[in-house]
């Protein structure tokens, strides 16, 4: 298969442009005749020098996707036939990787393919979530209206995610800058100090000695240190892959005293939004919670959404195995619970998550300012340790003296 440009006459004489992707000319003729065009001229697209280097291709962001949904929503809902949207989506969309792949859709759909099955060629883009709300958007004839649902809660978990990204930015930046403190300290600053010492005679302080030990291990061996560094990280890397490593790493993650409660609350915000969407959009239950669990981001929250959907397929209700997982604090159950009872549970899973948004705020102002004295003690306690270290040998000489 290859993409070919095309020019064509309608049967009022207007002008269309547009690509194909086809075997040949003579499939992308004989496709625009079989659609009432004449005059077509069709030539086999140049390739772009991007497309020989994936990785210097604009890449499709969330933002673009949710932008997306909101103008084809709005669109549908104007009146507009599906071809014509994404027509006029394709030609303002400024990621050009984006616009190439509404295009090809575009095509799929015009070729007969629903777009459910004409989305399902990008999973990179259009996840498992977003192909199955589509597809009960398409089958009910709301597909405008889910669109709108699909974009507001692509926002709401984007903020969501933003949140978490911004409370793992402080700590990790801090820890580069006191490595990076650190470096410089060990093979620039201590160096010169040596130099001196050295000039000075007698033997130095045990903090003093360790540090000049350090920085001449470092000066002769950083390229060791740095690529046991490497190694490291991706011998934790292929750890992490295997299904063990996986539970081990996120189990450990879900305990530890700070970032596990956070992520627990981020687990229960975005369960109860997901579900909340694809149930108020008449995805079967069972079949949300099935996607809903691929999408958890952690092993051991997916074991547990496995187990409450095993257990629904059972006959149980869904609070009573959610009670079990110790991930889903007693009110999210009480009030799931309370939801089922009423055959309310989309509205009330809707108000937990909107309830859970703010705890995850709230969580996050309050782990910033608990690491923030605490992490600027840490890097005023290494540099300040290491200062006074190197200064030890000249309180003594002047002691020595008077």
């Amino acid at each position: 298969m290859a993409v070919f440009l095309w020019e064509a006459e309608t049967k009022k004489g207007e002008l269309k442009k547009g690509e194909l992707d086809a075997a040949d000319e003579a499939a992308v003729k004989g496709l625009l005749r079989r659609q009432g065009f004449k005059s077509i001229t069709v030539k086999k697209k140049p390739k772009d020098l991007l497309e020989y280097l994936p990785f210097l291709q604009q890449k499709v962001k969330e933002k673009d996707v949710v932008v997306f949904c909101r103008i084809f929503s709005t669109m549908i809902n104007a009146g507009l036939p599906l071809i014509q949207c994404l027509e006029l989506l394709a030609s303002q969309e400024q990621n050009k990787t984006f616009a190439k792949m509404i295009i090809a859709i575009k095509e799929d759909v015009e070729g007969g393919a629903t777009l459910t099955d004409a989305l399902k060629k990008y999973p990179e883009v259009f996840d498992e979530l977003f192909v199955n709300l589509v597809a009960a958007g398409e089958s009910g004839g709301i597909l405008d209206v889910i669109l709108s649902r699909l974009s507001g809660y692509m926002e709401k978990a984007m903020k969501l995610k933003s949140k978490v990204k911004g409370a793992m930015t402080y700590p990790a930046s801090v820890l580069v800058i006191s490595i990076g403190v650190v470096s410089l300290l060990l093979l620039k600053v201590i160096p010169v100090f040596q130099k001196m010492f050295e000039g000075m005679g007698g033997t130095l302080p045990a903090p003093t000695q360790f540090l000049v030990d350090a920085s001449s291990f470092m000066q002769h061996y950083w390229y060791y240190m740095f690529g046991a560094v490497i190694a490291l990280f991706v011998a934790f890397k292929r750890f992490y892959r295997t299904e063990k490593g996986t539970l081990i790493v996120d189990a450990l993650v879900l305990k530890s005293p700070v970032f596990g409660p956070l992520l627990k609350k981020v687990a229960v915000a975005k369960f109860t939004r997901t579900m909340s969407t694809m149930m108020t959009s008449g995805v079967p239950i069972l079949e949300g919670l099935g996607i809903v669990s691929k999408t958890a981001g952690n092993k051991i929250i997916e074991g547990a959404l496995m187990k409450v959907r095993q257990s629904i397929s059972e006959g149980k209700s869904i609070a009573e195995p959610l009670a079990e997982t110790d991930i889903f604090p007693s009110m999210v159950v009480q009030m799931i619970a309370v939801g089922e009872a009423t055959g309310a549970l989309d509205a009330m899973l809707s108000k937990i998550a909107d309830f859970y948004d703010d705890e995850v705020d709230a969580a996050v102002d309050a782990m910033t300012a608990l690491l923030e004295p605490f992490m600027m003690v840490f890097l005023g306690g290494v540099v300040g340790g290491m200062i006074i270290a190197m200064y030890l040998p000249i309180f003594k000489m002047a002691g020595a003296v008077g």
